[in-house]
């Protein structure tokens, strides 16, 4: 029977994600020889060849792809086998870290974590804010060990490394500068903003949804301004510098000058959700932080 070295199988998981022998060296904090050195042993012990080359890069082989299968499989029954594991020292102290983009992290990771600070003083829980989609990369390197993010921004279904549940259904609501005609009028549409200058991000999931959600309500958004951040955008909207859609989680408070308008014909939608690695969830810390989470999350006014 072979002697599998997990840390060989991690390289090789690193290079299918990243692509390339110098950034896997980098994320591993190893120099770009010890990950050939390391690829070349598995290979060696495997008996078939795992990477081929592919201009000056390389590429896996399909017997690497059917090793990674497995290897995806072995490492989520380790973390149950770690999960279990834990469950013989549920009294002890705990760190749990917790990936976040930027807007779930005041109204549901910090509401999570005083609840827990408060009931569980032996927990410590480290949170590290990131980009939706960038979670999944902290998750698979082990730099967190729970990630919130956005259901559009997930793997393929098929990636069996994460284990995914939804949190909530967050609405967008459209900014109007108070002054706008449709400020007041019952029940916009976004149709009747085609004509209106948008503020919305050059790139990332929020350009992506409101592009989505106005070309489902029949028309392409014409970009006044780029921005990203929510406060910039709603005092630019107060200002009168155009409209946007923004999600209930940034809009806890009211900005003077902005009327926030629900649009119940066509409500466009954002799903949450919490993402860990396979088999992580049963372990009693995580299980405890992602409860707190899903409290948070029931207890949100407005957001479903």
């Amino acid at each position: 029977m072979t002697d599998w070295d997990l840390r060989k199988l991690r390289v090789l998981r690193t290079l299918d994600e990243l692509g390339t022998v110098r950034a896997t060296a980098e994320a591993l904090r190893m120099t770009p020889s010890a990950v050939s050195q390391q690829l070349s042993s598995l290979s060696k012990q495997t008996g078939v060849p795992l990477l081929e080359a592919h201009g000056r890069r390389v590429r896996l082989t399909d017997a690497a792809h059917v090793l990674l299968r497995h290897t995806d499989i072995v490492l989520a029954q380790l973390e149950r086998a770690e999960a279990e594991l834990e469950g013989f020292a549920r009294g002890e102290a705990g760190h749990v870290r917790v990936g976040s983009f930027a807007t779930a992290i005041p109204r549901l990771v910090v509401p999570a974590v005083s609840a827990l600070r408060r009931d569980h003083p032996g927990l410590t829980v480290k949170v590290h804010q990131a980009d939706a989609a960038e979670v999944y990369d902290l998750l698979s390197a082990g730099e967190i060990d729970i990630g919130l993010s956005l259901a559009a921004q997930a793997p393929t279904g098929q990636d069996g490394r994460f284990d995914r549940a939804e949190l909530l259904t967050d609405p967008l609501d459209v900014a109007l500068p108070s002054h706008h005609r449709l400020a007041n009028a019952p029940g916009p549409r976004l149709a009747e903003l085609a004509d209106e200058p948008w503020i919305y991000g050059d790139a990332g999931p929020w350009r992506d949804i409101t592009i989505a959600a106005c070309a489902q309500a029949g028309f392409v958004p014409e970009q006044a301004h780029v921005a990203a951040d929510w406060r910039a955008i709603l005092d630019m909207v107060a200002a009168g510098m155009g409209v946007a859609l923004i999600p209930r989680l940034a809009a806890a408070s009211r900005t003077p000058g902005v009327a926030l308008r629900v649009l119940p014909t066509d409500q466009p939608r954002r799903h949450v959700v919490s993402a860990v690695r396979s088999g992580a969830r049963e372990r009693p810390w995580i299980a405890l932080v992602t409860r707190a989470l899903n409290d948070a999350a029931v207890a949100l006014p407005n957001v479903q």
